[in-house]
């Protein structure tokens, strides 16, 4: 490549990156993945220099405490790059999948769900404006032991040659078998693998920036319909037990649920008497998971003027404040928007041993901007799916998942609606939209039994509450909760 190649290829690259910077329609993440010796350092050293770095990022990830702290897919999850950004992975996951199994720490069995979970990630971040570029560094064995003598005998590259380096060439084989299953099982129409032999730094530099400079430019592929599963099918997003629903649930079953508000209200001195001995039981709960480093994530949906806010209030004033976070979901903010829609519920899971409370959760996609038409049919449709493979991983890693949904009937509502617009300290929490919201009842209520229907699990079960008498209502939020903690303290 001759100098003059070079600054057209390199300014061609560099104008392609600021004009997608600039419509801000997709994102770009680039894997960069392959055996020892191929060059990958000097390749991304080289793509960083020639790309716009300051919206560009670099990652080798190895797991930091705070990581290993979280699910497994959280470390990449905050990591993904805004529409109108690059990332650049080195080995990502692909690098942690690959190793664990070349190195037995995984078996067979494990080695494939976790190229379908591969698969599942990259679908999601497709259907989110997200390109995916793969490309699998290959070399030779005999190149690479050859390689790896000429840097280690050369005193100026001596240091890029460690014990690591040739324990990868002593695994040569293994790598290569299950480089190529690999590759096999998660190459697909929208993140597809590009092979390139490893010749010198500047060929292989010469395809990448290629194929980089294809996916700035062109628009985003969007996965075939066989690439996700349809929303009919999500209530069995993976294999295993803990995401097949026990049985059908509809919004009206909270009328009949464990706890409901059927029969007279609870006297007041009643309540504070359970009140206090729910709290007291949850407090200590909540020690035993912090000791057990067991995270709990809890999710709050249900009607306007369900209680909500009163059920987390009585939940929180049992816990200690050090170690949970209540956080208040709103319309997404600029900086959201340019992400994927999960980015900002990824982005505050929960340590192990802490909790994290949402006031509206990423049901959101299904509800609201399903009835208002914030999303598109096809986009609410395919988040049933992606909300169980969610809530799967935080199974996978030992989370509790607790889920309530506070119903309340069209006449309560109204009283309440009514209670709040004459009461002076309360008439801010009453709004247009919540008016506007009682107006298409019906168009919510089918919208919930959908919901309720497609992400109703044994592993993350929906917990239906009647809040026509909100003490017993509260109640049974703290009840529940309590069962949900003492069940998952009760498995080694």
């Amino acid at each position: 490549m001759t100098g003059l190649d070079e600054k057209a290829r390199r300014y061609a690259l560099l104008k392609a990156q600021l004009e997608m910077a600039q419509r801000e329609d997709k994102a770009v993440i680039l894997v960069v993945a392959g055996h020892a010796a191929t060059h990958k350092s000097v390749l991304v050293n080289q793509l960083n220099h020639w790309l716009e770095n300051r919206q560009t990022e670099v990652h080798a990830l190895a797991p930091s405490e705070e990581d290993r702290l979280r699910p497994y897919w959280w470390r990449y999850w905050r990591r993904v790059p805004a529409r109108g950004r690059v990332g650049v992975f080195v080995h990502g996951w692909y690098g942690d999948v690959l190793y664990a199994r070349v190195e037995q720490r995984i078996q067979a069995g494990a080695f494939t769900d976790r190229l379908d979970e591969i698969n599942r990630f990259e679908t999601t971040l497709a259907h989110d404006s997200v390109v995916v570029v793969k490309v699998w560094l290959d070399i030779g064995e005999a190149q690479q032991a050859a390689r790896l003598h000429h840097l280690q005998t050369d005193p100026a590259y001596a240091w890029q040659v460690s014990d690591r380096h040739w324990q990868r060439h002593a695994q040569y084989a293994p790598i290569q078998q299950y480089a190529e299953r690999m590759r096999a099982a998660t190459h697909t129409a929208h993140a597809p693998w590009h092979c390139i032999a490893s010749e010198t730094p500047s060929q292989q530099l010469n395809e990448i920036i290629a194929l980089l400079q294809d996916a700035l430019s062109q628009p985003a592929p969007v996965p075939a319909a066989s690439a996700g599963q349809s929303w009919q099918a999500a209530r069995n997003p993976v294999r295993s037990d803990n995401c097949l629903p026990p049985r059908r649930l509809a919004v009206d079953d909270a009328g009949a649920s464990k706890g409901s508000a059927g029969g007279s209200k609870i006297p007041k001195k009643v309540y504070r008497q359970a009140l206090d001995e729910l709290q007291a039981r949850l407090a200590h709960n909540h020690r035993r998971c912090l000791q057990r480093g067991i995270p709990v994530v809890l999710a709050f949906e249900g009607h306007d003027a369900a209680g909500k806010g009163g059920s987390i209030h009585r939940v929180t004033t049992a816990l200690d404040a050090r170690y949970y976070r209540v956080y208040s979901v709103a319309a997404p903010t600029d900086e959201e928007r340019l992400q994927p829609w999960l980015w900002r519920f990824w982005r505050r899971l929960p340590q192990d041993g802490r909790v994290a409370i949402f006031d509206r959760t990423w049901y959101g996609r299904v509800l609201v901007e399903r009835v208002e038409g914030f999303a598109r049919q096809s986009a609410w449709e395919r988040g049933f799916s992606e909300i169980c493979h969610f809530e799967h991983q935080l199974l996978l890693h030992g989370a509790i998942v607790g889920k309530f949904f506070l119903a309340i009937s069209k006449d309560e509502q109204l009283k309440r609606f009514n209670a709040r617009a004459n009461t002076p300290h309360k008439q801010h929490k009453l709004t247009d939209e919540d008016w506007r919201n009682r107006q298409r009842w019906n168009d919510y209520q089918q919208a919930l039994d959908d919901m309720l229907s497609h992400t109703h699990t044994q592993g993350a079960p929906w917990q239906l509450i009647n809040t026509d008498d909100k003490r017993r209502a509260r109640l049974s939020v703290l009840n529940q909760l309590n069962d949900l903690l003492e069940i998952r303290l009760e498995t080694p």
